[in-house]
């Protein structure tokens, strides 16, 4: 059973979709979340969310901060700013 994501970020959805795996940096250290994580809330620090999309793509997102809840396989990303970015590739 795949994760359901939502990443919101103050005035606009950001993204979201199914996901195997999220990954992001709390002020408690980074978190990995898969399906059947225990119930969650986490405050984010600012950090670049990695969301690993069920179609076999890697999603990132650079997060201001915030917050992350898990809850019943759902997670949902709340964050004053964030917007989708890319990998870093060699020649950057």
């Amino acid at each position: 059973m795949p994760l359901e994501v939502e990443l919101v970020a103050a005035d606009h959805k950001v993204w979201g979709g199914e996901a195997s795996m999220v990954v992001a940096r709390t002020l408690d250290g980074d978190l990995g979340v898969l399906p059947g994580h225990t119930p969650v809330l986490a405050v984010l620090a600012p950090c670049v969310i990695t969301i690993k999309a069920t179609d076999g793509g890697d999603v990132l997102a650079h997060c201001d901060g915030g917050f992350l809840s898990v809850e019943h396989d759902r997670v949902m990303i709340v964050s004053d700013r964030a917007d989708l970015g890319s990998a870093p590739t060699a020649d950057r």
